[in-house]
């Protein structure tokens, strides 16, 4: 299970957001169709993850927390390696076929992306963090398109920035292990420095505050959910932007987003405390 990545699986909640801010969510045949939909994208992502693992193999050995992965290990052999992400490829891609041919597609496109990316746009400084952000914007794609629900320019603009902000973070947690051992865990880390990187979190928060309240403040937004009180969401925001930078500036730890979600209280609060306020604006 651990070759697979199952605490990344978070991720694909992703194509839930337009189900829910169509305030659809409680529709019982378009929830359950989205669901299939994350666990199709899910078994796909795990045979990316297991791809991911394949060529990073020997830079994975040289990584404090990433040696432990199975493949760099050795605790599992390539060949089952391989043979499992086949399994997965195929049992994912075929029950979003089942669920919505036009998904399978979007599917299809993150799959040959992430093979691009390992395979070459790894290796190039800033397009390799546009690409793992473009793996968000595919998620979401997914979920309009299965529950046949228009995207807003909002949402797919939060999207990308957020997601953006979180590679650069865990962009800027490679070159600390560069500057602390002289090991690049990634050649595009000479691409990279901490000025620049910082610089670039503090850019990108900025502009995803800004824009969140522009969202909120959005006469088209508060009249299609007829609540005005949308911008006091704003706080959750701000608030949970603040905590991931002081994780990636003070703590120095903002290697791994997800993990870094799961584990940390205030975030949780945070992101529940968002999460309420939206249930309570939209449905209640």
């Amino acid at each position: 299970m651990t070759l697979m990545r199952p605490h990344q699986y978070v991720k694909n909640a992703t194509i839930l957001l337009p189900l829910f801010f169509s305030m659809e969510f409680l529709d019982i045949k378009l929830l359950v169709k989205s669901l299939m939909a994350v666990v199709a994208f899910s078994l796909s992502s795990s045979a990316i993850y297991i791809l991911n693992d394949y060529f990073d193999i020997e830079s994975d050995r040289l990584h404090p927390e990433k040696k432990n992965r199975p493949l760099a290990a050795g605790t599992v052999s390539l060949r089952i390696g391989f043979l499992l992400m086949l399994f997965l490829i195929v049992c994912g891609c075929g029950l979003m076929i089942l669920i919505s041919p036009e998904a399978s597609i979007i599917l299809g496109i993150y799959i040959i992306l992430n093979i691009a990316y390992n395979v070459k746009l790894k290796h190039m400084a800033i397009v390799d963090m546009v690409v793992i952000s473009t793996g968000f914007l595919l998620r979401l794609f997914v979920g309009s398109t299965v529950g046949s629900i228009p995207l807003s320019k909002w949402i797919v603009l939060m999207t990308f920035l957020l997601a953006l902000f979180l590679a650069i973070g865990k962009r800027r947690s490679d070159v600390l292990i560069f500057e602390e051992t002289g090991t690049k865990m990634r050649n595009v880390i000479g691409g990279y420095n901490l000025r620049f990187l910082d610089g670039a979190m503090m850019i990108m928060a900025s502009v995803i505050i800004v824009a969140y309240i522009l969202y909120t403040t959005s006469q088209e937004v508060i009249q299609r959910i007829h609540n005005d009180y949308i911008y006091l969401t704003t706080i959750w925001v701000i608030l949970g932007l603040l905590r991931y930078l002081q994780i990636a500036f003070v703590d120095n730890n903002s290697g791994d987003p997800t993990q870094v979600a799961l584990k940390d209280t205030f975030l949780h609060i945070t992101i529940l405390l968002w999460i309420g306020s939206f249930v309570w604006l939209l449905y209640l």
